[in-house]
This record gives C-alpha cells, structure tokens and sequence, in this order.
C-alpha cells in the first residue's frame, strides 16, 4: 500500500486501519485527521498511526486519501483540502452515503481521481462488504489500491454505474440494521411464547450466522437452500406461507427503494 491518510478517525476508518494493520501495512505509512483530541491518543494508543488535528497538514504527503466523515460536512472538507491537493490528485476514496464522484470531484477543485464507495458495519470485525466505483481518472493501479482498502475489511464489488451505489446502500450499507431488525422480531415472538429472553437472542443470533455462512460457504443460491430446509405441509412452510401473505418481497423491496432513494436525495441537498 501506499502513504494512506484517513479525514475522520470513526469506527469505519477505525475498521480499515485495523484491517490494513491486520494485513502488515506499516502504520507509519498511515495518517489519520481527526478534531477531537481523545480520539487521536486513542487511534495513536491502538494503532501506532500518525494523527493530525488539521487535515491540510494529514494528507501533505498522502497517495491515498480517505474521506470518511459524515455526508453533511463533506462539502467544507472537501473545500478546506482543495488547495492542499491542487496539483498532486492522489487517489480520493469517499465512503459518505448518497454523495456523487462529481460533487467530490467539483469541491477538490477538479481533475481528481476519485473512488465512491459504500462499506457496512460488519467491517468492524473484518467480515464488510463493500461496493466501488471508479470515475474516469482512476488508473488501473488506483483501483487496484481502492480495493486492497476495502478488502481489508472484508469483501469488495465494483459496479460500472455510479447510480448503483445507492442500490448497494440499500442492500449492504444499511442493511446489517435489516439483519438487526429480522433477530429483534424473532426474539421478541420467542418471548411472546415464553421464551426466556436471552435464550431467544442468542437462538435467533446464532441461527442467523449459521445461515449466512452455509449461503456463504456452500455457494449455493439462497433459493435452493431455503427449498431444501422446506418440507412440504411442515413447520417451516406454514411459516414462509405466512410471510407470503403478509408480502414480505413487497416489503423488502420497499425499503431497499426507500434506502436507494435516500441516497440520492443527499446528493441533491449537497449539491
């Protein structure tokens, strides 16, 4: 890897640094911007990285630079660091949701090589997925530094049409809440029926990482392993039967829409 200087010090560049560190990059080739005078003894305490309070001062000497802080401060960030990076164009990574390449691109002044990407939370504990796009002044080599980012932290797929991130936002990014959401439901119907709560949770957890890494590992597609676990008349169909009427595709389309289109509508707030 190359010189990498993270704009923010949150849990996910936290998740990437570690990931990286995890991989024997030399943390003395990462720096981290950070305001917060906590956070940066903590990240110089975890991880032996350099930490800046000003961000013009981190990215001096970066080839990589990694945007990752909220959507709704991007602009000013991007603007504070555009006279620091006019005339090196390092490579540009942005992990906020809903921002566009060209909005970036516009702020940094122009002419930057940029990547847009959308990790989730899982890559806190190394098992992230993760979407990219590259516009067009990404080289070969800076997607190939792109992606060794990210896959520290899991699993990486790039997508041709930026507009396909916000779709891989409503299906990774914000998606661990869904998963989140299906055990909180499942647990609370085990209590209704007199469960006790802990051992609701840790069923309904445990049975869902069971399932994700049997899809994962088999490489079978969730439709033939779902069949195979669906005898007929039995428990198990008189449950997805009930999901049927209550429309649950409908549902989860609706919400990966809803996701999707929220997305956007950041881009256009920011614009």
């Amino acid at each position: 890897m190359h010189r990498i200087t993270f704009i923010g010090g949150g849990n996910m560049a936290r998740s990437l640094v570690g990931g990286l560190i995890g991989r024997d990059v030399d943390p003395a080739g990462i720096a981290i911007a950070e305001p917060r005078a906590e956070a940066r003894q903590a990240l110089q305490h975890d991880f032996g990285v350099r930490t800046f309070a000003d961000g013009g001062a981190a990215v001096a000497d970066a080839d990589v630079v990694v945007l990752a802080v909220k959507p709704q401060v991007l602009t000013g960030v991007c603007k504070a660091l555009a006279p620091v990076l006019a005339g090196r164009r390092p490579l540009v990574v942005s992990i906020a949701a809903g921002i566009r390449s060209d909005q970036i691109d516009r702020w940094l002044g122009g002419d930057s090589a940029i990547v847009r990407c959308m990790p989730n939370t899982p890559a806190l504990i190394g098992a992230g997925a993760s979407g990219l796009f590259a516009n067009a002044r990404v080289s070969e080599d800076q997607k190939r530094q792109a992606e060794e980012l990210l896959a520290a932290a899991g699993v990486t797929a790039w997508v041709g049409d930026e507009a396909q991130i916000d779709t891989v936002t409503g299906i990774a990014g914000s998606a661990p809440a869904y998963f989140f959401l299906l055990v909180e439901a499942l647990e609370e119907a085990a209590v209704s029926r007199g469960l006790p709560r802990d051992t609701a949770r840790t069923l309904a957890a445990q049975t869902c990482l069971g399932a994700g890494r049997m899809m994962v590992e088999s490489g079978e597609s969730p439709e033939t392993l779902r069949q195979r676990v669906t005898s007929p008349n039995g428990t198990t169909q008189a449950a997805l039967e009930s999901f049927d009427r209550d429309h649950l595709r409908e549902i989860v389309a609706r919400a990966v829409n809803a996701c999707a289109e929220r997305g956007a509508a950041l881009a256009r707030e920011n614009d």
